[in-house]
């Protein structure tokens, strides 16, 4: 069983790998793999999808590799193999992304947009930085272990506004509600960043790890 992080020059892919590792070893989940060889995800039993920086950046880079998107979803619509997106690699799974006025196309996988975080309270300050506390609004065997309250470590300016409330798994309260993971089927996305969430984040990712969906 090997679990593939994709590789397109957008993620912080030494960390979030070694944090799989360390599960995978712990788990005995088999392998972790970094890759961006469509060969190598179309047999990968796992696919996670990393993402910094802007969401239309993001989606350029898994263009610019061939085959590199059409094997993802081959797999994961196709194959059904458990899918994480992290930060903007859950954001991608969205309808459209706005950044700074730009519209990009997304997945599609999840109904909704990417939008910039606009909090009620004019003091707090985009983008959202550091730790926040969870709340839990749908049970979920990714969620196992996790509850309200839970810290986890987010980095963004925008977020997916989903169309359809029961695919918002987890929120967070910046002077209004932003979503901290999502999903349905074999698809699940934190826009929090599991790797850098310590012991929320490395529950997170046996949790994945052990996933059959």
């Amino acid at each position: 069983m090997t679990t593939l992080i994709v590789d397109y020059d957008s993620g912080n892919l030494h960390s979030v790998a070694k944090s799989f590792e360390r599960m995978a070893n712990e788990t005995g989940a088999g392998a972790v793999l970094v890759s961006s060889d469509p060969a190598e995800i179309s047999r990968a039993s796992r696919i996670v999808l990393p993402g910094v920086g802007a969401f239309a950046d993001c989606r350029a880079g898994l263009a610019a590799r061939a085959g590199l998107f059409e094997a993802i979803a081959a797999r994961v619509l196709n194959g059904g193999v458990p899918f994480l997106g992290i930060c903007v690699g859950m954001q991608m799974l969205a309808d459209w992304g706005r950044e700074h006025g730009v519209e990009t196309k997304g997945f599609g996988w999840i109904g909704g947009e990417v939008v910039e975080i606009t909090p009620d309270d004019p003091a707090l300050k985009v983008p959202h930085m550091g730790w926040n506390d969870l709340i839990i609004d749908h049970p979920h065997p990714v969620l196992a272990g996790i509850h309200t309250g839970d810290h986890a470590y987010f980095v963004h300016s925008y977020h997916l506004a989903a169309r359809n409330p029961d695919q918002v798994l987890a929120h967070v309260n910046y002077a209004g509600r932003v979503a901290a993971a999502v999903g349905h089927d074999n698809i699940f996305g934190t826009q929090f960043h599991p790797e850098k969430s310590q012991k929320t984040g490395l529950q997170l990712i046996a949790n994945f790890l052990s996933w059959a969906p």
